[in-house]
């Protein structure tokens, strides 16, 4: 049960930002159970492992873009510094310099409900592909019903003026 509760609220934490499925920095802290500058400071320490498409700095506007997105705030009130954003592959680094048995779980959680989040994005790319060519054929048929409509509306005036050949009693 513990597990799951963990894998639902990772799960609301991972934001699309600047087109890239990522982390913020202080939801990492409170999931590793530390504050946000100790997690930082452990970054900064080993700065080469995080490139700028493993972990970036949010924007002042990114920031009140997301804020304004989140009902509840957990933001903590007003923040002197904006928080970083971790890429999956940046999350994936921070297991190689936070070592505690906290950290390890909850990095595995971290990379399964990444994995879950690209497993739907592709099953929901399967779908739309899907539908795509459903279309497709439906306007070939579409087209194709209507080519034996208008050929069958083309005949209907030779059938209509041709005299009709009374069958049965004539009335005189």
């Amino acid at each position: 049960m513990k597990a799951l509760v963990l894998n639902e609220v990772v799960e609301q934490k991972i934001f699309l930002i600047r087109g890239q499925k990522v982390m913020l920095s202080i939801h990492l802290a409170k999931l590793y159970g530390v504050q946000p500058k100790v997690l930082m400071q452990a970054v900064k320490r080993n700065l080469e492992r995080f490139p700028e498409d493993f972990m970036f700095l949010l924007t002042k506007q990114e920031v009140t873009n997301l804020k304004s997105q989140i009902v509840t705030s957990s933001w903590g009130g007003a923040r002197r510094a904006n928080p970083y954003a971790f890429t999956e592959q940046g999350v994936a680094m921070l297991s190689s310099i936070l070592r505690s048995k906290r950290a390890i779980q909850v990095n595995i959680a971290i990379m399964r409900a990444f994995v879950k989040l690209r497993q739907i994005l592709s099953a929901h790319k399967k779908l739309r592909f899907a539908l795509e060519e459903l279309e497709k054929k439906v306007e070939k048929h579409d087209t194709e019903i209507r080519d034996i409509f208008q050929a069958i509306r083309n005949l209907m005036p030779e059938l209509e003026n041709k005299k009709r050949r009374v069958i049965g009693f004539a009335k005189k």
